[in-house]
């Protein structure tokens, strides 16, 4: 019996085009999901058509299969570890802005016939003839991710000595090093669709996760951090450099909250560094963007298209196509490819992100942001990876501009209202700016603001744009999906601190 990585050398489906990653993925989606459940793709398209014989606008068939393991570590002992196994199918049905979905926890075409029954009856108009789908491939395209299974990757030895190395290599870094907390969380996920267009397509999502958490301790202080690697990855990923790296990373910024002050509070000028601290960006400006919001006029951008909303300089894209990163996807959850997409160019805003139905009501195109959490819920707009381009500055450049204020290498979770833009944020890590110089470290600094006007008060934009491919995960109606995010380093002026001094 094969296993999902020997499949490359699979006969591909004959769309006509040329090779590429996508077809491959097609295949392994397929065998995967369809084949291994008695299933082909005219089966699929005749649930579609069975939904749509009472009326409809559109219809399609989403089938997922996960597999989930995760190990964790305490006290230099792996002492958890879970395994987790799903799979269903979810049929939608539209109808102007209405939705039905119907779902099961099992493919076969009985039970995919019943559920085009159901939802066929929810919207119960008279019946007309099904049509008859005509199969259409997908289009050959490029993948931005390996389509390889990671969990056989490693045997259960060889999971539990990585997390034992993350333990050594924090407990080297620093003797004041008293906990170490790791874990690491390995899945795959495999899709197929069937849309009332006739389209079928499929994609291989592999994602991993090493998370490491420590606790110093000196004269009775204690103070933690932590880091994440992974991505859309192997577990080759995890090598030894890597695992240095982010045990580094993670215990020199617990000992330096040792050295932390009671930050300053009021309206300052605020320097936030590149990578991670793009969530800001992602809560306070992104959910913002998202098609749903400005639909239903709830978005502090809505009817906004055209106008400056921020400084000059600022451009901000959703980009399903980062290699390697979390967020990215060949295609999404209604098949249409990753692409990135501009949201704001040079302070004007251009387009919001768009899954098919609001793109549809809007009267605009779809921009590939259509996602979903699992089979039994419905797909919304959703990011990516969402992050600012870079600037021209350097970043020494930006803190000597600085004569007081706060520089924040890392930012905690924050909260933010979509309709009015105002958010609050926690830096987790931050250092008081003086006379153009990093000073002391601060601790339970805060920042808040209001998300369009704080991208107004952007001065300078740092040439160090990075990307976090590893660690976000965004929340929006009760679903979870795994996204990107970046910026620059970023000078932002007229910031409200909250601190504790």
């Amino acid at each position: 019996m094969k296993t999902i990585n020997q499949l490359a050398a699979v006969p591909e489906p004959n769309d006509g085009g040329a090779d590429s990653g996508t077809s491959t993925a097609y295949c392994r989606a397929r065998w995967g999901l369809l084949a291994a459940s008695g299933l082909d793709e005219s089966q699929l398209l005749a649930g579609v058509s069975r939904a749509l014989r009472k009326g409809g606008d559109y219809a399609d068939l989403y089938l997922k299969s996960s597999v989930a393991e995760s190990w964790h570590l305490e006290r230099g002992k792996v002492t958890r570890s879970n395994y987790n196994q799903s799979q269903g199918f979810g049929l939608r049905l539209v109808e102007g802005e209405q939705s039905v979905l119907t779902s099961a926890d099992r493919f076969d075409a009985t039970t995919i016939g019943k559920a085009a029954d159901l939802a066929a009856d929810a919207v119960g108009h008279a019946p007309v003839s099904p049509a008859g789908l005509v199969l259409k491939l997908p289009k050959r395209g490029p993948t931005y991710y390996t389509l390889d299974d990671p969990l056989p990757s490693l045997d259960a030895a060889h999971k539990i000595a990585l997390l034992e190395s993350v333990d050594r290599a924090c407990r080297a870094r620093s003797p004041l090093v008293v906990e170490v907390m790791a874990s690491l969380s390995i899945s795959l996920d495999l899709v197929f669709l069937a849309r009332n267009d006739g389209y079928c397509g499929g994609d291989v999502r592999p994602l991993v996760r090493l998370d490491v958490a420590v606790q110093v301790v000196r004269n009775g202080r204690r103070e933690g951090a932590s880091r994440t690697l992974g991505g859309r990855v192997g577990l080759a990923t995890f090598d030894h450099a890597a695992i240095e790296s982010v045990a580094a990373l993670a215990v020199d910024a617990a000992l330096i909250k040792l050295e932390a002050r009671a930050a300053p509070a009021g309206t300052m000028t605020v320097v936030i560094g590149p990578g991670w601290n793009g969530v800001m960006l992602h809560e306070a400006v992104g959910h913002g963007l998202e098609g749903d919001f400005n639909r239903r006029g709830s978005s502090a951008f809505a009817g906004r298209i055209g106008q400056r909303v921020a400084a000059p300089g600022v451009t901000i894209v959703d980009d399903g196509t980062v290699p390697g990163s979390r967020g990215s996807l060949n295609i999404d959850d209604e098949g249409t490819p990753g692409q990135c997409t501009t949201l704001i160019e040079d302070g004007i805003l251009v387009s919001y992100m768009q899954d098919s139905l609001n793109a549809r009501l809007m009267g605009v195109a779809n921009t590939g942001n259509g996602r979903r959490e699992s089979y039994d819920v419905l797909p919304m707009p959703r990011m990516t990876n969402t992050y600012m381009r870079a600037g021209g500055v350097d970043p020494a450049e930006i803190i000597a501009s600085v004569k007081q204020g706060i520089y924040i290498a890392h930012l905690e979770g924050g909260q933010v209202d979509i309709s009015s833009g105002r958010f609050m944020f926690a830096a987790s890590e931050a250092f008081l700016i003086e006379n153009g110089r990093l000073g002391a470290p601060v601790k339970g600094a805060t920042v808040l603001g209001n998300g369009p006007q704080s991208l107004k008060n952007v001065k300078l934009i740092g040439n160090d744009l990075e990307i976090n491919t590893a660690s976000g995960v965004c929340g929006k109606a009760g679903q979870s999906v795994p996204v990107g995010v970046g910026q620059p380093t970023l000078r932002i002026d007229g910031m409200t601190v909250g601190g504790t001094a």
